[in-house]
């Protein structure tokens, strides 16, 4: 895979990122889980912002899914926190656990010239451990149907790596 395509990829999870506390912290912004989320959010921006510079620079394209990532995200973010702030942890926990896995392979893959963005990456990825390890604290474990929930956001996350990937 090519590092245009890695960036790609990457803004269009980021910006999904993005999208998803967006919807959480619609819902769940004036609770005792607003300030964690906006602090993660915060890193998504910053995220977003980085990937977005870096296709810019490197003159490459962002994803032509970008309007279904901004629906979607939303919905998923907004739907889970109205489950409850477990379901919305939950949803966190299983997106960053697969970014974590795809950050991880990313940053193995990219060739010795490509050390900057390795280290962006590497960043980025333990930023996202930090982020699920937030979602393990505050009760992901405890949402309704966690392991389904667990399993079906990881999917659709992974479904959306490998479309953005190629469209």
């Amino acid at each position: 895979m090519s590092v245009q395509t890695f960036i790609r990829v990457d803004h269009a999870g980021e910006y999904g990122a993005v999208r998803i506390y967006s919807g959480q912290l619609a819902v769940l912004g004036r609770g005792k889980h607003g300030p964690q989320l906006r602090h993660m959010k915060a890193q998504e921006d910053h995220h977003l912002e980085t990937f977005a510079k870096l296709i810019a620079e490197r003159r490459g394209r962002p994803t032509a899914l970008l309007p279904l990532w901004h629906v979607a995200g939303f919905a998923l973010g907004a739907l889970t926190a109205a489950l409850g702030p477990e379901a919305a942890m939950a949803c966190t926990v299983a997106v960053e656990e697969t970014i974590d896995a795809h950050y991880a392979k990313q940053r193995d893959a990219l060739a010795p010239d490509e050390a900057p963005l390795r280290e962006t990456i590497e960043q980025f990825r333990l930023e996202e451990v930090e982020h699920r390890d937030i979602g393990y604290e505050n009760g992901a474990r405890q949402a309704p149907a966690y392991p389904v929930l667990h399993k079906l956001v990881s999917l659709g996350c992974k479904a959306a790596i490998g479309l953005s990937e190629i469209i």
